[in-house]
């Protein structure tokens, strides 16, 4: 445990003089600038805490590792999450080593080639997978929410994943539905 003088004049000396810095991260990458200060004091009271235990070696790189950890978590927890959002923050620490950065590039890429696919799908199949998918909900409430039956939930579902994973191989992203289920495959085989 660190003693109380100790941790405040360490967080003077080597956190509070990177104010700036850690500014002009937030703004980079969080849309709304109503919520710079408030994120700031956040991650100094993660920071204020987390030195309490052990004083970090290397303050800068602890500091703007927890404002990216914060601000991804507080993106995750917010009711719509922007793919583009997460990617970025996922993507921009500022001292990445070159392999790590070529990972999170990938991941980034990836993550809009997802999002990309989702704007293919059918309106009513891109809101299932969403609410699904992206939001978090369960099968019942994505039903419950859409006034649909939690079996056209897991139609979708099913489908939604069926055209995205086409999509993210190269493919168009189409739904593709198996010609015995279509109602006209129906009447022929009936005839």
């Amino acid at each position: 445990m660190v003693e109380d003088g100790e941790l405040k004049a360490w967080f003077f000396r080597e956190v509070f003089p990177l104010e700036a810095a850690l500014t002009r991260y937030i703004r980079r990458n969080w849309r709304n600038e109503n919520d710079v200060a408030d994120l700031r004091q956040d991650i100094y009271a993660k920071v204020y805490t987390a030195a309490q235990r052990q004083l970090p070696l290397n303050a800068r790189a602890f500091l703007f590792t927890t404002a990216r950890n914060h601000l991804i978590n507080t993106a995750k927890r917010a009711k719509i999450v922007s793919f583009d959002l997460v990617a970025d923050l996922e993507a921009s620490f500022p001292e990445a080593a070159s392999a790590d950065l070529d990972r999170q590039l990938t991941a980034r890429d990836e993550l809009r080639r997802v999002q990309a696919g989702l704007e293919r799908l059918p309106t009513r199949c891109r809101q299932v997978m969403t609410l699904r998918r992206v939001e978090g909900l369960s099968t019942k409430e994505v039903a419950a929410h859409l006034n649909i039956s939690v079996s056209t939930v897991e139609q979708q579902v099913v489908h939604g994943l069926r055209a995205l994973t086409n999509y993210m191989m190269g493919g168009q992203g189409r739904i593709r539905r198996s010609p015995s289920k279509t109602p006209a495959a129906k009447s022929e085989s009936q005839s």
